[in-house]
């Protein structure tokens, strides 16, 4: 049976989806492509199996899915793709409106637990489509992720730029799951053994992209706007890893969550068995 897989169209996950092709050049997977927003919303409805989805999403419904054991997509410190671009500093955003990308779910409840956990403010957020300079004549500040966040600060934005994964870190301690490999369980019955089969290719992609990230920097298509030696930077700093730092890290954001309401309850994680169907 076919495994569809969603496919996050952002640059941070080339070097898994490069690395699991070769390993997996002629099974029978397919692919959807696109922001985690859409994937999100195909992954909720069962059009797709299975994706690299924002972490917010299994802590909304957790009774809808199962995680993929030793699979994220995180950072500890700085991650350079989920950016608040800002007009002033960030200590004097208090009561600022605040744009925020249509592209992830995720990225917004960090930022809006940085804002209010972690600094006691209340803002005002709206959604927007709007590039950077469009943004801020109507916004104190964007949040922008994945591909966009990275080729505004490639271009030297002439504002203030905070990088969420590094002030997440900052004030805990702990590394941000910023995606999780997310089934739908519904989605998968009757496909038990492709999804174990799928599990154990991924961690071995996992680790071969670990030692390739050098060479896909030079090969991958499609990311002629950053150098080869940009793309292998950034994918040092990514990490693909769920381990008990990373673990205790998403804990702690879901339940930052739910005391702001953005989440019902900070969910129990669980995850695919590879033994029982």
């Amino acid at each position: 049976m076919t495994v569809r897989i969603g496919q996050i169209e952002y640059a941070n996950c080339v070097p898994l989806f490069m690395a699991f092709r070769e390993l997996c050049p002629d099974a029978q997977y397919s692919y959807i492509s696109g922001v985690p927003a859409v994937l999100n919303g195909l992954l909720a409805r069962g059009e797709i199996d299975l994706c690299p989805s924002s972490s917010i999403v299994y802590g909304s419904d957790p009774k809808r899915y199962w995680l993929l054991p030793d699979l994220s997509i995180s950072a500890v410190g700085e991650v350079q793709s989920v950016l608040l671009f800002s007009r002033k500093p960030i200590q004097e955003l208090n009561g600022a409106c605040i744009g925020l990308t249509n592209e992830s779910d995720t990225s917004v409840a960090l930022l809006k637990i940085i804002l209010n956990r972690f600094h006691g403010f209340v803002n005002e957020y709206q959604r927007t489509g709007l590039p950077l300079t469009e943004a801020f004549s109507f916004f104190d500040a964007l949040l922008l992720i994945g591909d966009m966040a990275l080729k505004e600060s490639l271009s030297g934005a002439q504002c203030h730029v905070y990088d969420l994964g590094a002030l997440w870190q900052q004030q805990t301690g702990f590394p941000f799951v910023f995606a999780l490999w997310i089934v739908n369980r519904t989605a998968v019955a009757g496909k038990h053994a492709e999804v174990a089969h799928l599990l154990q290719a991924l961690l071995k992609a996992k680790e071969l992209s670990k030692l390739n990230i050098e060479r896909y920097a030079a090969e991958a298509a499609g990311l002629g706007w950053m150098s080869a030696e940009q793309r292998a930077a950034y994918w040092h700093i990514i990490s693909y890893d769920l381990d008990e730092q990373q673990l205790a890290g998403l804990s702690l954001f879901y339940r930052h969550a739910a005391e702001l309401g953005i989440i019902a309850e900070a969910p129990e994680l669980s995850f695919f068995s590879v033994s029982n169907p």
